[in-house]
């Protein structure tokens, strides 16, 4: 995957942006050799992998909560045929998959998952703190 030219100036941007914002709030210098784990911990900023996570079972959640008649939680619900295969070139984890993987770390189920979808506090919590 290659980025554009306007893609990478937009990064840079944001890590000028982030690495000046970091001096400000946490007062460490550019000089100081600091650890990114050190200076997310100084912030109290979660892991980016407990916000990936989060943003993967959002629409599970979404999904989860639909009228049991509704398209999209039938195909959720559903499963794939024994004779289908994917196409040649497609990825073979689907997003299913990864969501089953990510409701692994937090040792829940698909059907343990989808019935605490229903509380909703109780599922906006396992989102927000749930992989740290």
């Amino acid at each position: 995957m290659t980025l554009e030219r306007s893609q990478l100036l937009n990064l840079r941007l944001c890590f000028i942006l982030f690495s000046d914002y970091v001096t400000m709030y946490v007062c460490i210098k550019w000089y100081q050799f600091v650890r990114n784990d050190y200076a997310q911990r100084r912030m109290k900023q979660p892991k980016l992998t407990a916000i990936i996570q989060s943003h993967r079972l959002t629409p599970f959640g979404h999904i989860a909560c639909m009228d049991d008649n509704a398209d999209a939680k039938r195909i959720l619900l559903a499963s794939d045929p024994a004779d289908w295969r994917r196409q040649p070139g497609r990825p073979r984890i689907t997003w299913l998959i990864t969501v089953q993987l990510d409701q692994r770390h937090h040792n829940l189920g698909f059907p343990e998952a989808a019935d605490m979808v229903q509380n909703r506090p109780l599922w906006r919590m396992l989102l927000t703190y749930g992989a740290e």
